[in-house]
């Protein structure tokens, strides 16, 4: 029998970072073989497919409406969804651009790739049961330019994507959560609960790889993200904080008491 030759996953993520359409997208990304053969020293070049729809405009250009009614739910649903379209982008784009990583490296993050396209899928089927579809409604491109300005250093990614913008994710979900619960979608609130579950995992590796990258530097992990804050002109992390889900998220109990710091300032 012929044994099955799984292809470089690498080479698979760039394929699939490519795809504009956002549902050929996921359909490759929740087709990778994540236990395929890495080559960590391949140089490649991301290419980011991206759909025009929906059209980016300023944050406070974005439509909002309260959660009490379907427009309101439905435009939140689509924000949340958009997040979730770039954080697919984001984690391909991790796998893609940075060679010479641990094998572990591009595993971890292409299966991050995979349940960020479930997530998106869940987001999109709830906007579906209010007719909406996702590109229906504005929206703002923060995560992505963040992105874009630390293409070219990981660390700075590891540290401003997953570890400040994504990590804000886990301090908003629950209100969020409560507030379509509250509003009757029992089944959106509980998409958030499942989203928040694996965000928690997410920024957990994006820790432990920021913590690897200081640790070959032989830099101190606070200092180092407060520098690189600064460095990269990002907005400073803003309370309140969900300290349970940062904790099992590998924040440092130094790290928890120097948000705390900030919270207490920003009161």
């Amino acid at each position: 029998m012929t044994p099955v030759v799984l292809p470089e996953i690498r080479t698979q993520a760039a394929s699939a970072l490519s795809h504009v359409n956002p549902s050929d997208k996921v359909n490759a990304v929740l087709g990778l073989a994540v236990d395929g053969p890495v080559d960590p020293a391949a140089v490649l070049t991301p290419r980011v497919g991206r759909p025009d729809k929906p059209r980016l405009v300023h944050p406070r250009e974005v439509p909002t409406r309260g959660v009490g009614d379907d427009t309101g739910r439905g435009m939140l649903l689509h924000a949340l969804a958009h997040i979730e379209f770039n954080a697919i982008n984001l984690a391909l784009d991790l796998v893609v651009r940075f060679a010479g990583q641990p094998v572990d490296f591009y595993r971890e993050w292409l299966q991050v790739a995979r349940e960020e396209a479930y997530h998106h899928t869940l987001l999109c089927e709830r906007l579906a049961d209010y007719g909406v579809a996702y590109g229906d409604y504005p929206a703002h491109d923060g995560l992505w330019q963040m992105a874009e300005k630390t293409a070219g250093s990981l660390m700075a990614r590891l540290a401003l994507v997953p570890r400040l913008l994504e990590a804000r994710g886990l301090d908003v979900s629950p209100a969020i959560r409560d507030k379509l619960k509250s509003a009757g979608d029992l089944h959106s609130a509980q998409v958030l609960d499942i989203i928040l579950r694996d965000e928690i995992g997410h920024v957990a590796i994006g820790n432990r790889w920021f913590n690897v990258q200081c640790q070959h530097q032989g830099l101190e992990p606070v200092a180092a993200f407060e520098q690189l804050l600064a460095q990269y002109s990002a907005p400073a992390p803003r309370s309140p904080f969900n300290y349970p889900a940062r904790r099992d998220a590998g924040f440092s109990e130094l790290e928890l008491a120097w948000l705390h710091q900030i919270e207490l300032a920003q009161q």
